[in-house]
């Protein structure tokens, strides 16, 4: 299984995609009111160790890469493990952007800029 943003509805207001597939590889949504319930905390404790999975694989995958002496099958095994660790960062980043705050006067626009302006040097005296 691997996670597929197209299959994903647009962001529901109330509803949080969690970390896991249903068995016939749909996504799953849990109705949260924000109050830190049992599901709420698992699905945090998964996002976490997720993300820390994709953190080591991206390691080994680098280390095949490297490794001149790798084979076919070891090059095919990192890719593998590094797109199925890729597809649950992006549920994980997907979940949890649909999870911010708005900004109340809607500008989104002026949010973008700033996320993509590069810092600005300063001059301390």
């Amino acid at each position: 299984m691997s996670y597929d943003r197209d299959a994903v509805p647009a962001h529901m207001p109330g509803l949080r995609l969690l970390p896991w597939e249903s068995e016939g590889g749909k996504p799953c949504f849990l109705s949260a009111d924000g109050a830190g319930g049992v599901l709420s905390r698992l699905a945090d404790e998964i996002e976490a160790e997720q993300l820390c999975d994709g953190a080591d694989v991206l390691k080994g995958a680098v280390a095949v890469l490297d490794d001149g002496k790798a084979g076919e099958h070891a090059v095919r095994l990192a890719l593998r493990a590094t797109t199925q660790a890729f597809g649950n960062v992006l549920r994980v980043a997907d979940s949890r952007g649909a999870r911010l705050p708005v900004a109340a006067d809607g500008d989104h626009e002026a949010d973008d800029r700033e996320l993509r302006a590069e810092p600005q040097m300063t001059e301390r005296t």
